[in-house]
């Protein structure tokens, strides 16, 4: 299984998330530290959950890490999480 596959089946039953998405940023960062050959260092992370409700930001991302603690011990190099609030549109900026 994919690194990317791995995080999205760990999200979503750890979350049941309403909206997922994980998009492997790799290729973007090539050259740059933690980039090595055939990706899957660099990951973006769109979650909406009702889990998230009334925590913090940092809660929020800290759950997320939490979840995800064996793929960012085990050569995921960076995380970007964004955090959409249950029942809100996905409407995030296109081509990130």
């Amino acid at each position: 299984m994919s690194v990317r596959d791995t995080i999205a089946q760990k999200l979503s039953i750890k979350f049941a998330p309403s909206h997922l998405e994980v998009i492997d940023e790799s290729e973007k960062h090539r050259g740059h530290g933690g980039w090595r050959v055939g990706g899957e260092t660099h990951f973006r992370v769109r979650i909406a959950a009702g889990q998230f409700a009334g925590k913090t930001r940092l809660a929020q991302h800290r759950a997320v890490m939490e979840a995800l603690d064996a793929e960012l011990k085990g050569g995921v190099h960076a995380l970007a999480i964004e955090v959409i609030a249950p029942g809100a549109p996905a409407s995030l900026p296109s081509g990130i």
